[in-house]
């Protein structure tokens, strides 16, 4: 089994990932690999801060690896929070995250938004990118207790209820993040099929 090193220390984020995997690969997290380093994200890209966080592991633990930078982009802030979503409030707290939104928000119409990932592989050396994006609009309130970050708040196209209310096994299918891992699997496996 190829063994894969996800850039992260999100048990959220390797969940999700794990079940998408179902078996194929071995993923480790930063932590398996005893890599307990917190990599700054310094890029003013989504691209930019996955392949830092990429290019560290590789080049320190010379290992193939994948690293993420996802975020959620509202149209009528000027896709912000963008780079900032998981620190928008100041700080890495979900509900101030939320509530700034929120009240940004309060005289606004327009409410659509996208949540955006990029993944940046290093396998053998060469370096990959691939991007997943799910439209959706922003709710008037948080609905639902699931999830993890903006997913009370984000209401996927074509649906009625938020990430947070539709669950992870819904999530894990229509998300983002499982668009654009779903575009890393099908490389991976038309490499080692």
């Amino acid at each position: 089994m190829k063994k894969l090193v996800f850039a992260t220390n999100n048990k959220h984020k390797i969940e999700e990932v794990s079940a998408m995997l179902s078996g194929k690969f071995e993923l480790l997290s930063m932590k398996d690999i005893h890599c307990d380093i917190d990599i700054a994200e310094t890029a003013d890209t989504f691209e930019g801060n996955a392949l830092i966080k990429a290019k560290y592991i590789y080049e320190n633990f010379n290992c193939d690896c994948f690293a993420d930078d996802s975020g959620l982009e509202v149209e009528a802030l000027d896709g912000k929070p963008g780079i900032y979503s998981a620190r928008y409030a100041g700080n890495h707290d979900s509900d101030a995250n939320m509530n700034k939104l929120l009240a940004e928000l309060k005289e606004k119409t327009n409410r659509n938004a996208q949540f955006r990932t990029v993944i940046a592989l290093i396998l053998d050396g060469e370096t990959h990118i691939f991007e997943g994006i799910i439209k959706g609009t922003i709710a008037q309130k948080k609905l639902g207790s699931g999830g993890f970050g903006y997913d009370p708040i984000f209401i996927p196209e074509g649906y009625q209820q938020s990430f947070a209310q539709l669950g992870i096994d819904v999530k894990n299918n229509i998300s983002h993040r499982a668009r654009a891992m779903e575009k890393l699997f099908k490389f991976l496996h038309s490499k080692f099929s």
